[in-house]
């Protein structure tokens, strides 16, 4: 008989869960739920704002607009997007709507997606033959490159 592991904080110290490794594996409905976060996350304007947010605390529109130079509108249906899928949270002072993380885990999870792209791009520098004085390859250049998208999903 093995016992069950216990719930543990996880590293982020956001939620209480076993760690992954003892996890059973994915069904397809989860995976399916876990690719939904991770598309809404997967958007450079969803993401400076999280960053934005993660840095201040908490911002109104306007602010947020200026910080990442964007118009207030096109800022609002971003947050609407990440408000629905229950990472954000906000409050109405007078006439402004302030903004504010309510997932901790997002915090840590940023942390790990610059970690990791800092990581490959290193990686990807090491072995590309422009190190070794040859011309650069097309995979060492996605890392570097940031393509504006809009506001797709």
């Amino acid at each position: 008989m093995t016992a069950k592991a216990k719930p543990s904080r996880s590293a982020a110290g956001c939620c209480a869960v076993p760690a992954l490794k003892e996890r059973p594996l994915l069904n397809p409905i989860q995976a399916g739920g876990l690719a939904g976060v991770f598309k809404v996350l997967a958007n450079d304007t969803r993401l400076r704002l999280l960053h934005a947010l993660a840095r201040a605390d908490e911002l109104c529109v306007t602010d947020l607009a200026r910080t990442i130079g964007m118009k207030p509108q096109a800022v609002s249906n971003q947050l609407q997007r990440l408000i629905d899928l229950g990472i954000l949270s906000h409050r109405r002072a007078g006439n402004n709507i302030h903004y504010r993380l309510e997932d901790r885990c997002v915090q840590y999870l940023l942390d790990l997606g610059l970690c990791l792209m800092e990581e490959v791009s290193h990686r990807q520098r090491q072995r590309s033959p422009l190190h070794r004085g040859g011309r650069p390859s097309a995979s060492s250049e996605v890392i570097s490159r940031s393509p504006r998208k809009g506001n797709e999903t």
